[in-house]
């Protein structure tokens, strides 16, 4: 069963002539004629009563014409839903983010993406690194940031390394020393975030190597709620630099530097399920990803792709 059988039945019955619907339809009337012919016999049945001035529907024609333009429907739908997704100016992006990334780096860009681009409808989920690798493996978010992990089914492109920072509120002798050891560290009351965290388990593993034991008075699920009670004075605290920008420029923490072997960074990364083809929203993201933070998405982008400048590919 072919388009152009379904269009030349679908105009033949709508104008109840083949001549007519022929001329409508930029062709000969034999040559339409033929199409319904061919339809008929894939069909087994007459789906017009061939009448001396025009044609009308028989019962099985009557019973076929509305799945015809419902199939007719479908394939303009899909006709339009293939071009939104060769124009960066329209379409839907998904992101799946981890919660730290999606609160403090991802607004910046999504800002500026949807000033480029204020027609793409943008949706966004939160979750932790792991299930964020699942969600872009799964196909539920278009692209993901997250902290690196491997799957076989998901590109895992490095993006940047999130710097893990030593803060204390500014009456700490840290703070006004502007530095401090390992050692010291073991010795004070820390605050953690999030202990199933991938920057939990980097912190332990950094105290580790320098043979210490670190003094956790308390775990916290919220990056918030641990700067607050480090500003209180109740510890101090490694946290992520993105997080505690504002918090620095107004006073109210202080990082404390601490010997290079001793810092402690995270890779994050830019997931999307392999693929033959992206839309060209999600290559406009990877673009302006690749532009702001001045990394190698070509894996994945192109080497010349012009996307996140607003062009078209």
């Amino acid at each position: 069963m072919e388009l152009g059988q379904l269009e030349s039945f679908l105009e033949a019955a709508k104008v109840g002539s083949f001549r007519a619907a022929a001329r409508a339809s930029y062709m000969s009337q034999p040559s339409l004629s033929a199409r319904i012919k061919s339809l008929e016999r894939e069909l087994r049945t007459p789906l017009f009563h061939r009448l001396g001035r025009g044609v009308r529907l028989t019962e099985a024609g009557e019973a076929f014409r509305p799945f015809a333009e419902r199939a007719i429907d479908m394939l303009d739908k899909g006709r339009e839903a293939v071009r939104q997704t060769l124009d960066t100016r329209e379409g839907t992006l998904t992101i799946g983010s981890a919660r730290t990334i999606g609160t403090y780096m991802l607004p910046p860009a999504l800002d500026l993406y949807q000033r480029r681009f204020p027609h793409v409808s943008v949706h966004i989920r939160t979750g932790r690194s792991s299930d964020v690798i699942e969600m872009a493996a799964g196909g539920v978010v278009d692209v993901g940031l997250s902290r690196g992990i491997y799957h076989p089914e998901v590109h895992s492109l490095y993006l940047y390394d999130e710097e893990i920072v030593l803060v204390a509120y500014p009456g700490h002798p840290f703070a006004g020393r502007g530095s401090t050891s390992i050692e010291e560290v073991a010795r004070q009351p820390l605050i953690l975030y999030d202990p199933s965290s991938t920057y939990f388990l980097l912190i332990n593993q950094a105290c580790r190597e320098a043979g210490i034991v670190p003094q956790i008075e308390t775990t916290l699920d919220s990056i918030e709620a641990t700067k607050r009670m480090v500003a209180l004075g109740l510890g101090i605290s490694f946290l992520p630099r993105s997080a505690i920008r504002s918090e620095v420029e107004s006073g109210a923490l202080c990082p404390i530097a601490m010997a290079d072997e001793h810092r402690v960074y995270l890779p994050t990364h830019v997931l999307v399920r392999r693929a033959q083809h992206y839309s060209s929203p999600v290559l406009a993201f990877l673009g302006l990803l690749q532009e702001v933070h001045r990394c190698d998405l070509s894996e994945v982008v192109g080497p010349d792709r012009g996307a996140a400048t607003g062009k078209k590919p």
